[in-house]
């Protein structure tokens, strides 16, 4: 049985007082990390990945589904390879971001979601052309094609623009008409973008917001970092925003199971809750990094360490997305 030697403050002071005011709170270096697999096993709640992509095949591309000129994948991401990496894994759905691979042509994913209607839910990419065409294509891919959220990349917009242009606001807006929640990819960095989600969030607080992998904060290690962590915290008290425990090889510092993420997890559990943080994969780029079962058990390990109770553990790992997509995936 490992051993769990406990962090530089005492229990009672870190994993559950934490609030945007507080620094960064680092674990012992000696850490052993122990795996809470076992809380989920006597569980009745889906196993949902919030995060993850398919594209097509070299073989479909060429035939039906081609890639945008210059995203060409580097690795396989193909409908099969995802079904047999989810049922080693033992998750039970999962929700699709279309992949700039395919940019704004969603006939890839629009045909795996009509394949397999109980097992993907569809996030669209929104399209931010200054010609308005991108708030008509939002309403077609959610109301006819059946999207049930759009991705918000905020360098898709001009340079000289943001996410909080005319047309930005447009799409935010008709979103939370829809119905649907806007994810935002900081990849370089929230504090580049704070104002923007700020501004939005305040100006429509209807539409939910979803923060993929942990908008891109790392365990901090200097003033700017610790700055956008905060952010992150702050953002919190507005209801609508929910993170995504996600892509944990991209903001981790460390190997699986990314034991350097557990100090950042027990403060997002503190400020959000668990009920408004979800596990995504962000297949397949995971797949190298620590192979896509791997990706889903470093969760139990890091939530092990803090520790997280079991119910919370299941709203990570698919109870939130359960309840925010409601209906999508029916309960076991």
């Amino acid at each position: 049985m490992a051993v769990r030697v406990k962090p530089i403050l005492p229990l009672s002071v870190f994993p559950h007082n934490s609030n945007p005011s507080i620094p960064f709170l680092p674990f012992s270096k000696k850490s052993h990390f122990q795996a809470s697999a076992a809380k989920m096993a006597s569980s009745s709640s889906k196993i949902i990945d919030s995060h993850l992509h398919v594209w097509a095949s070299p073989e479909e591309a060429a035939d039906k589904y081609p890639y945008f000129p210059g995203h060409e994948p580097t690795l396989p991401g193909h409908l099969q390879f995802l079904l047999q990496s989810m049922e080693e894994a033992d998750v039970d759905g999962a929700l699709i971001v279309q992949p700039i691979n395919h940019k704004f042509d969603h006939s890839l994913v629009t045909s795996v979601l009509r394949k397999h209607p109980s097992k993907f839910v569809g996030c669209c990419l929104a399209n931010p052309a200054e010609d308005g065409s991108g708030l008509k294509q939002l309403e077609h891919l959610v109301l006819k094609d059946g999207y049930h959220a759009v991705r918000f990349n905020p360098y898709l917009w001009p340079s000289d623009q943001q996410m909080t242009n005319e047309i930005g606001k447009a799409m935010f807006s008709k979103a939370g008409e829809l119905g649907v929640p806007v994810g935002f990819m900081c990849t370089k960095g929230l504090n580049l973008h704070i104002s923007e989600i700020e501004e939005l969030c305040t100006e429509f607080p209807s539409t939910v917001v979803l923060l993929d992998h942990l908008a891109f904060c790392k365990p901090p290690t200097n003033d700017e970092e610790n700055q956008a962590f905060s952010n992150l915290l702050k953002l919190s008290r507005f209801p609508q925003v929910y993170v995504k425990f996600s892509a944990l090889f991209r903001v981790s510092r460390k190997p699986p199971p990314y034991q350097d993420l557990a100090p950042l997890l027990s403060q997002l559990v503190s400020s959000y809750g668990a009920n408004r943080l979800m596990w995504g994969s962000d297949f397949p780029y995971v797949v190298p990094e620590s192979g896509y079962k791997g990706g889903k058990e470093s969760v139990s390990v890091v939530a092990g360490e803090i520790p997280l109770s079991s119910s919370e553990l299941e709203w990570i790992m698919g109870r939130t997305a359960m309840e925010l997509f409601k209906g999508q995936w029916l309960p076991s």
